[in-house]
């Protein structure tokens, strides 16, 4: 028995020595692939995590001439007005509501439209659907915003001016000033927006996929939309699970740009967003520490959200993101 512990120490001294030998080889071998990627770590460490420590400010009555450390420690202070507010509580609802509403009718549409392009024959009318859908994505939210208000604008908008000369319609629909029209108007135009770039993903996936499943499905005498069913959709599946779970994920977290430029103040209760509110409440009143309080608390329920999400996915799909 004495003689066999020397020979196991000896074994994993052995097998450390080796590994270690092996992680130097591999070094040696790909540095330029580890040179390559410590860029975006220092990246993510300087702008990403750092910042993190600034987080102090959401439990502290911060004064920007002291600085973090010589301003007072106040607890949960900023949490409790923040979150005493009537205004936190409009905002909050309308950020799950219209997030919502953007899974909703958001999520689905690229699927859609990348099986759309995947089934056509006549390469250049693809190309040039394809240019088209990515397109909106590349426009600044202002110049969107311009577009809105000539289109959907109560009196002088096309659609409005348009509809009232047909005499289709005897009142003027309040696409800009009524909170329901407004939604319906954001939600419209943020599905135009982004269908395109979602597109991308998806339409890479089916790309993917092996012909011969399709070729074999059709000998079966499965038609298109059978084909679509039971071979294209099953094969993005993965694709599909993991940004939804994503899209979960961001319930929580909205864009400044599209509330802020679409909305106006006469649909303020529908158009107010925690972004907007942060903007606001937090920024232009300089109250950097509840502002904080404010972004903590959303990341914290995002992280909830994207974990429970994941979670359900793995539990009925067996498809999750970790």
């Amino acid at each position: 028995m004495k003689k066999d512990k020397p020979e196991k120490t000896n074994k994993v001294k052995y097998e450390k020595t080796r590994s270690g030998q092996n992680k130097l080889a591999w070094l040696k071998r790909d540095w330029r692939l580890y040179a390559m990627l410590a860029v975006p770590i220092i990246w993510y460490i300087l702008f990403c995590y750092k910042p993190m420590a600034g987080l102090i400010i959401a439990f502290q009555k911060y004064n920007i001439f002291k600085g973090i450390k010589g301003s007072q420690f106040i607890g949960l202070e900023n949490f409790k007005f923040v979150f005493g507010m009537r205004d936190f509580g409009i905002s909050l609802r309308n950020t799950l509501w219209l997030n919502l509403l953007d899974l909703i009718f958001g999520f689905p549409m690229p699927i859609i439209l990348a099986i759309l392009l995947n089934e056509m024959r006549m390469k250049r009318v693809k190309k040039v659907s394809q240019t088209l859908l990515y397109l909106p994505h590349f426009l600044s939210w202002v110049i969107i915003g311009g577009m809105v208000l000539k289109i959907f604008a109560p009196t002088t908008g096309a659609i409005n001016a348009t509809l009232m000369k047909w005499g289709w319609i005897e009142q003027n629909i309040p696409f800009m000033t009524d909170g329901g029209w407004w939604t319906f108007t954001y939600v419209l135009v943020g599905v135009w927006q982004g269908m395109g770039w979602g597109t991308i993903l998806y339409l890479a996936a089916i790309t993917g996929l092996d012909s011969t499943l399709f070729e074999a499905a059709e000998i079966d005498g499965a038609n298109k939309l059978q084909r679509i069913w039971h071979v294209t959709l099953p094969g993005i599946r993965s694709t599909i699970v993991v940004l939804l779970v994503l899209n979960i994920g961001r319930m929580m977290s909205i864009g400044f740009d599209r509330p802020y430029i679409i909305g106006n103040t006469l649909v303020k209760d529908a158009c107010d967003v925690i972004s907007t509110f942060v903007y606001r409440a937090g920024i232009q009143n300089n109250q950097f520490a509840r502002a904080t309080a404010i972004g903590l608390f959303q990341s914290v329920v995002g992280v909830i959200l994207i974990t429970v999400a994941n979670a359900v996915s793995r539990k009925f799909d067996e498809q999750s993101i970790w």
